[in-house]
């Protein structure tokens, strides 16, 4: 068997151009065979939501692209939720801010049970959270925005009927470091280009606390598996 060179990041290398022009287009036509009047997208301040509400804008236009923002005060950094709405501000998009806190509560309270796992709570967080964007889409004959990447559905890190329970998702055939590179070219702030991949689901969650590689690895294993089909032992 012939040995192949070592993999780097590079070969996650992107036509940025290209891959967004694809996007816009996937975004209109999803949008057009619906009959929908438009999109909503959960800002969270972070690089998938960041560059999918840029996309919705620059395929829809502002006026049919709704940023709704949920976070959970005790858990929520405060720069997450400026970014986001700084983010917003500058899509020139409408946007609600619902704290769901008192949601998260009401919930538990009603729940007879003494032990209430953490993973339980953070995944009722995300399923909030959707039931709160269906409502608005709902509501107003839009269609809900996943904000979800190629390297979260392969591993399968998203909640089950949260963050997973979508219309569509546009960004989900691109790896986390090509989200990256996308919103770089998109011109993003550097701070939400960099910001360390969390879903905010407890207090300073970070995503690699769960999986046990950083994403630039993580993404090469993925893509040596799906793409280049190697076996276990060449990958390694």
């Amino acid at each position: 068997m012939r040995k192949r060179e070592g993999l780097s990041i590079e070969a996650l290398r992107i036509d940025c151009h290209k891959v967004e022009h694809e996007i816009l287009e996937f975004i209109k036509r999803t949008v057009k065979e619906a009959n929908a009047k438009g999109v909503i997208v959960g800002l969270s301040g972070g690089i998938d939501s960041s560059v999918t509400a840029t996309l919705c804008v620059r395929a829809l236009g502002p006026k049919k692209v709704i940023g709704v923002l949920m976070p959970d005060p005790e858990i929520t950094p405060v720069s997450d939720v400026k970014d986001a709405k700084d983010l917003a501000s500058k899509l020139g998009i409408e946007t609600y801010t619902i704290p769901i806190d008192a949601i998260v509560k009401t919930f538990l309270d009603s729940i007879p049970l003494e032990e209430k796992g953490r993973i339980s709570v953070a995944n009722l967080r995300a399923r909030i959270r959707m039931v709160i964007d269906y409502f608005f889409a709902n509501s107003l004959d839009y269609l809900v925005v996943g904000t979800g990447d190629r390297s979260e559905v392969l591993v399968g890190y998203f909640t089950k009927y949260g963050d997973g329970g979508v219309d569509f998702l546009p960004i989900a055939h691109l790896y986390k470091t090509q989200v990256r590179q996308l919103g770089k070219y998109l011109g993003l702030p550097e701070n939400i280009v960099s910001k360390p991949s969390s879903p905010q689901l407890w207090k300073e969650q970070r995503a690699t606390d769960e999986i046990p590689v950083d994403y630039d690895t993580l993404d090469l294993i993925l893509y040596a598996i799906f793409d280049l089909k190697m076996r276990d032992k060449e990958i390694a």
